[in-house]
Order: structure tokens, then C-alpha cells, then sequence
């Protein structure tokens, strides 16, 4: 009998140092796996589409549009493998993936955004196949390693996601994320909004403003008609006044706004949330908060918070203010840049 027990506790403390060590693994750890066992997967046309050399231009692509107008626009393809030429098995490698660099928050909006394009297709009677829930496309650059120098993106209508490791440290901006609608009207999923609090909690801060902190907050009375940094190379906001600063917050108020901070940040996974929280706990004193628009639901708004570091822009104005587009930029850190 002792013996027996002796058995069953240690087989239990193994199994315990197994989910420990496993829950200690990082994106460092997780990601290049997951980037492996998909490239594998991939016969020579395909992987010849999906790797480039970590040095290609094309690494620091960046758009959010879908994959016709990037043509139309740029005069040419939107670039990597896309899902409709990967196989079901393939497919789930290449979820598996982006999923590695997500969180479970993360990855739900990712998943109901890339769905949001056959409520499009539906309502815009599409028949070109401009929306198609499968046009998203995923580009490798360099060799995946979990200690070494690589990039992965993730790319498609409304979801622009980069993933930078110089000798495995990681870089996660640009990293975009847009709802079209932004709350769908009609239909059986009527009520589905794919970036709830990106929304909500904005205006939950801005509402509890005080006349003279709204006043300053306040630094156009009509919202922007996009994010004002769009899709470009380096992030700047040029001739912009910096709206409230963060020092003339109340506590409750402080809370709201880093409360906001964390819904972008909690959309990877923890210790790249973590990184992110603690680089805005180190600057939220120097920290600026701007809206424009109105206030109200329903109406065209924008609101933007800048750090000396980074930003996050929010901007749902287009479609009758129901299209949402939020997005964080590092100033000097994108694709990054001042890794060593």
C-alpha cells in the first residue's frame, strides 16, 4: 500500500512539474514551433510565397485593407500565403500559429473579425469575392528559432499583426485590429460587436470627464476620418496638440484610462501583456489623453493615448460611425527596431 502511494505522488509531482514547466513556456518558446510545423507542412510554391529573408523591404509592410485595394493601391499583390491556397491540414497549422502569439482574448478577436467580411459580403451583395472571410495571408521572415533573428505577419482585412525576435527578443508592433461593422444591425447575428471594449471603454473615461478637463481632452470637434499615423512606415502625429494630460486625471479616472492600456495589451499572450503594461506603468505620468468627436454612442468619434514611446489610435467613424480601426504603434520600436 505504501508503495502504491509512494507511486501515485510522485507520478503526480512529475505531472505537476511537466504543467509547470509548460506553463512557463514563452512566445519565444511557443511561436517559432508553431511557425515550423506549419512551414513543413507547405510544398515549394507555397513556401516560396510565405518565407522571406529577414532583410526584404517586404517586412515592413503594413495594411489593413483588403487584398484587392492593397493591388489597387500599391500596384501590387498583398503579399505571403494565403488560406485559400493552404489545405484544412494546413490550415489548422497556420490557426495554430497565429494563435501561438495570441491570447485567448486575442485570438477571439482575431477569429470573429475575419468572419465580420461575410456579414460584408451578405450586405454589400458581393459577388467578386472582394470579401471572403479566407483572404488573410501569413509571411515568414528569416529562419524561426526561439534564440535567434525572425519575423512573422499575420495580415488581411482589419487585422495587421507583426512579430519581431532579434536574438529571441520580441518586438509585437505594428499590431492593428478593425471591426466592420463595428456592431452588426441586422441578420441572425444581429448585436456582434468584434471590439467591444476598445469602444466602450474610451468613452466611459471621456464621459466622466470634467468640463475643464473635456475641454482640453477635446482637440477637434469633428472625429478624424481614419487613424492619423493610417498605414505608414513610422509612426508620428505631426502639428497634433497632445489633449489631456494623464497628471490632471482623478485615481478613478487614472484606472479608466490604464484600464484601456491593458484591453490592448491583453490581446497577446502574458508575458508579452506584462511587457507592455509595465512600459506604460513607467510612463502614464508623461502620458496624454485626446478625443474628437462626440461623445455620445453612435456618433463619429476618435480618441488617441500618447506616451513618449508609444500609441494607440481608435477611430470609428466610417459607415455611419459603425467601423471601427485601433491600432498600437511603437515610435522607435516598430518591426523592432532598436532591438539588439
Amino acid at each position: 500500500m505504501r508503495n502504491t502511494f509512494l507511486r501515485i505522488s510522485l507520478a503526480t509531482f512529475g505531472l505537476a512539474l511537466i504543467a509547470a514547466a509548460f506553463m512557463r513556456l514563452t512566445v519565444q518558446d511557443q511561436l517559432p514551433a508553431a511557425a515550423n510545423a506549419f512551414l513543413a507542412s507547405l510544398n515549394d510554391d507555397q513556401r516560396s510565397k510565405a518565407v522571406f529573408k529577414f532583410e526584404d523591404e517586404e517586412r515592413f509592410f503594413f495594411h489593413f485593407i483588403p487584398a484587392e485595394d492593397v493591388a489597387k493601391r500599391y500596384n501590387r499583390p498583398r503579399r505571403g500565403v494565403g488560406f485559400l491556397e493552404l489545405s484544412a491540414p494546413q490550415r489548422h497549422l497556420a490557426h495554430a500559429m497565429i494563435t501561438a502569439g495570441l491570447s485567448a482574448q486575442g485570438a477571439i478577436k482575431a477569429s470573429t473579425i475575419m468572419s465580420l467580411d461575410d456579414v460584408l459580403r451578405i450586405q454589400e451583395k458581393d459577388t467578386t469575392g472582394r470579401r471572403n472571410s479566407d483572404k488573410y495571408f501569413l509571411s515568414l521572415f528569416g529562419t524561426p528559432d526561439a534564440k535567434g533573428t525572425w519575423g512573422f505577419r499575420f495580415e488581411g482585412h482589419h487585422i495587421s499583426l507583426h512579430f519581431t525576435f532579434i536574438n529571441g527578443k520580441p518586438a509585437i508592433s505594428p499590431t492593428f485590429f478593425g471591426s466592420n461593422p463595428a456592431e452588426v444591425k441586422e441578420g441572425p447575428r444581429k448585436g456582434l460587436r468584434a471590439l467591444p471594449r476598445e469602444e466602450d471603454l474610451g468613452r466611459d473615461l471621456v464621459m466622466s470627464l470634467s468640463p475643464d478637463q473635456w475641454k482640453t481632452a477635446l482637440v477637434q470637434d469633428k472625429a478624424f476620418d481614419d487613424i492619423l499615423t493610417s498605414a505608414d512606415r513610422v509612426a508620428a502625429l505631426k502639428d497634433q496638440p497632445n489633449g489631456l494630460p494623464a497628471s490632471k486625471l482623478n485615481s478613478k479616472q487614472k484606472e479608466m484610462l490604464k484600464a484601456i492600456v491593458e484591453e490592448y495589451a491583453n490581446n497577446f499572450p502574458e508575458d508579452l501583456a506584462s511587457a507592455r503594461k509595465a512600459q506604460f506603468q513607467r510612463l502614464a505620468n508623461q502620458s496624454f489623453f485626446a478625443w474628437a468627436g462626440v461623445r455620445e454612442k453612435g456618433g463619429p468619434h476618435y480618441y488617441r493615448i500618447a506616451t513618449p514611446e508609444f500609441l494607440i489610435e481608435y477611430d470609428c467613424t466610417q459607415n455611419g460611425a459603425n467601423h471601427i480601426h485601433a491600432v498600437w504603434r511603437d515610435y522607435k520600436n516598430d518591426w523592432g527596431q532598436q532591438l539588439k
